[in-house]
């Protein structure tokens, strides 16, 4: 049987056992992958973290269980021979029934899963990635991470963490310096469903960031809640799109979001 890996550049990292640390691994494959023309982007937990320092401090910090990445199709093929490179065993049954939208990989060494998205990532709400995966080097851009978050309405422990270490880390801004507001608008100014959800995940943040900044260990989170309610009031301020303003009259009578069979695994 040929081998999987054959004809990528053994350069570092390839050949190797994954790493423990999910950051350090995910660094690893990005990496690897960039070398051999196949630009991976990290996205979940793991991506806020490379994107926020804030996530691996306390109260924020967090265990990772996976890794998740977000790829062009048009490199599906290509990213599962970056994988095979790097020890990780493919999930054949699952690939084959939903490759063409997602993809998972076995770490066997520290039992631990890399899911890679194609093109966009699809739970609550389908957020479109196809131009905008390879913005930054290592992780999607840091208002794609927030929506990510923001958009799971049953939200955990984890994802407002996620969240606020992404405030606390980035300002709102008009362009991809910081939490690009424009692009957060772009979904919830044409999209009621994505209003819906956003907004009222956002309002559980801003709850959530106020808790922890009361808290001994949190203090240093002071400005996160004014920059939730920053988001909230530009979100609002934004000029809705008629479609967005038919749907609104249905309001919660009509389902707004799709039931992913999994979320809880960033």
């Amino acid at each position: 049987m040929a081998d999987p890996g054959a004809g990528l550049a053994r350069s570092e990292g390839t050949g190797e056992q994954p790493l423990a640390d999910p950051v350090q691994e995910a660094a690893r494959v990005i990496a690897v992958g960039e070398r051999n023309g196949v630009s991976l982007r990290a996205t979940g937990g793991v991506g806020v973290a490379m994107t926020a320092s804030s996530a691996r401090r306390p109260p924020l910090e967090r265990h990772y269980q996976d890794i998740d990445f977000v790829v062009s199709s048009k490199q599906a093929h290509d990213t599962g021979r970056v994988f095979a490179s790097l020890g990780y065993e493919p999930e054949a049954e699952f690939n084959a029934l939903h490759g063409q939208r997602r993809l998972f990989f076995l770490d066997p060494v520290h039992q631990r899963q890399a899911d890679v998205f194609l093109d966009r990532i699809e739970m609550c709400h389908v957020l479109d990635l196809r131009e905008r995966v390879t913005i930054f080097d290592q992780a999607i851009p840091p208002a794609d991470l927030l929506l990510s978050k923001l958009q799971v309405v049953e939200t955990n422990d984890k994802d407002y963490k996620d969240a606020i270490a992404l405030f606390a880390d980035h300002d709102l801004t008009q362009d991809e310096s910081g939490i690009n507001i424009n692009r957060i608008n772009e979904l919830c100014a044409t999209d009621w469903g994505w209003w819906r959800t956003v907004t009222a995940v956002a309002e559980r943040a801003h709850k959530i960031a106020r808790e922890y900044s009361q808290r001994p260990d949190g203090a240093w989170l002071s400005h996160v809640p004014d920059r939730i309610r920053h988001l909230l009031a530009e979100i609002e301020r934004a000029d809705k799109t008629r479609r967005w303003k038919l749907r609104a009259r249905l309001g919660d009578r009509v389902p707004w979001h799709n039931t992913p069979e999994e979320v809880d695994h960033a």
